[in-house]
């Protein structure tokens, strides 16, 4: 019998590179799917992130346009309150004018003889008058004159002078007095 020798040694050789080539082409192959999956997956992320950024972006743009907005609003307030405050000054002028005009027409009524008024001074309702007399009694008198009226009350002297230049017994003096508003049924 001949010895039959089998090399079986080259077949499995061929397999094992049929199975190496198989392998590495489904090592490629998995490797691709991962590479397009990462590139897909990044892509989309990256995309997220762009979106996002356009979001903040464009917040970031209206939160500047209102709070430019909110600060003209408050400067827009600051000037309103600044013109009710004049408007307020004005209409408190305007209410008074009348006080004031007979104010001064009281003052000149009480005004006693023989006296007269170098300057006068008000200070909210507190009224300062300098002035001269023919005499101290001339000044008790205009006290009267002004303690008599609806107008004014607690008049006081708080200062007297001598004055020989305005006549033998003529004074300076300085009188406070307050000012009242009578109601309107004092007035009439």
């Amino acid at each position: 019998m001949a010895d039959i020798k089998i090399n079986l040694l080259p077949w499995r050789e061929e397999l094992r590179e049929e199975r190496k080539q198989e392998f590495l082409k489904i090592l490629a192959g998995v490797l691709l799917l991962a590479a397009t999956i990462t590139f897909g997956v990044d892509r989309f992320y990256n995309a997220q992130i762009d979106t996002q950024q356009s979001r903040n972006s464009y917040l970031t743009k209206e939160i500047k346009i209102l709070e430019e907005r909110i600060e003209e609003i408050q400067i827009l307030q600051r000037k309103r309150n600044e013109l009710l405050a004049r408007m307020k000054v004005i209409q408190e002028l305007q209410g008074n004018r009348p006080v004031i005009v007979r104010l001064f027409d009281e003052m000149a009524r009480r005004l006693a003889d023989r006296v007269y008024f170098t300057s006068l001074s008000v200070q909210g309702k507190s009224i300062t008058i300098d002035g001269v007399a023919e005499s101290n009694n001339r000044i008790s008198s205009q006290l009267r004159n002004f303690d008599e009226s609806d107008w004014f009350e607690k008049p006081n002297v708080t200062g007297i002078v001598a004055d020989p230049r305005n006549g033998p017994q003529a004074s300076r003096f300085k009188l406070m007095v307050q000012q009242s508003t009578p109601s309107a049924a004092e007035v009439d």
